[in-house]
């Protein structure tokens, strides 16, 4: 996730009043995307979840433990 200003090959959505911006061809690989604001004993921040499968080794975290 990151700020940005939409690009012609941008989806632009409005969701209660927060703007949301994704490359179209992403959209049409993932499909649904859900975005979650969640607080955990880590911290806080927010969860993308999506039809794609994660990346190998991955687990959404940006420890090396993972």
């Amino acid at each position: 996730m990151a700020l940005d200003e939409p690009k012609n090959e941008d989806e632009v959505f409005d969701e209660k009043g927060t703007k949301f911006i994704i490359n179209k061809d992403l959209l049409n690989q993932a499909k649904q995307i859900n975005v979650d604001f969640i607080e955990t004993a880590r911290g806080s921040g927010f969860k993308l979840t999506s039809s794609l499968a994660p990346a190998e080794g991955g687990c959404g975290s940006s420890c090396s433990s993972c």
